[in-house]
């Protein structure tokens, strides 16, 4: 799984121009919000957003904040869900959520101590992956990641009342296994 192909495939669900009054993210383009497209540089219309200047946000502010060549090194499948995550929900809270499910998944310390929760992918978070590859299945941990992206996005809907109408789009889209 390339960068190319995860960020083409995140291009593809989020698809063009939106401008929904009901979407917090408000106007995007590529589902890029104005806000993170005006922190990236961009100063155009929302509308007229290149695709290419999307794709190059999506890898600075997702694919390379969340260290995803070394996490795709040891899983692709990880990496992709992290990224994906990361791109709808913030890197940070990608970040805490792979943290948390290796945490919980480490055999009770047994294959790996803790890790600290604190949303930076980094050497530990990197380390522990690597000792949870070894001894157990990607899959499970993708299962976790998505159990907590699927918790989240009820929970905000739940908060929320807004939010509903695009929970179905989130679960079907975001949340695979």
């Amino acid at each position: 799984m390339s960068k190319q192909k995860v960020i083409d495939d995140i291009l593809a669900v989020e698809g063009g121009y939106v401008n929904d009054p009901s979407d917090s993210g408000g106007e995007t383009n590529f589902g890029v919000t104005v806000a993170v497209a005006r922190a990236c540089g961009y100063l155009g219309d929302m509308a007229d957003m290149p695709r290419e200047v999307a794709f190059g946000v999506y890898s600075a502010r997702y694919w390379d904040a969340v260290n995803a060549d070394q996490l795709a090194a040891l899983s692709a499948s990880v990496a992709e869900e992290v990224v994906d995550t990361g791109v709808n929900m913030g890197t940070g809270r990608a970040g805490r959520f792979l943290q948390r499910g290796l945490n919980v998944l480490n055999g009770g310390g047994k294959l790996f101590a803790d890790i600290k929760v604190d949303g930076a992918i980094g050497l530990g978070t990197i380390t522990a992956l690597a000792a949870y590859l070894a001894a157990r299945d990607e899959k499970t941990l993708v299962k976790a990641l998505n159990c907590l992206q699927g918790a989240f996005y009820i929970e905000l809907a739940e908060r929320r009342e807004k939010d509903e109408r695009f929970v179905y789009g989130w679960l079907k889209n975001r949340v695979v296994v």
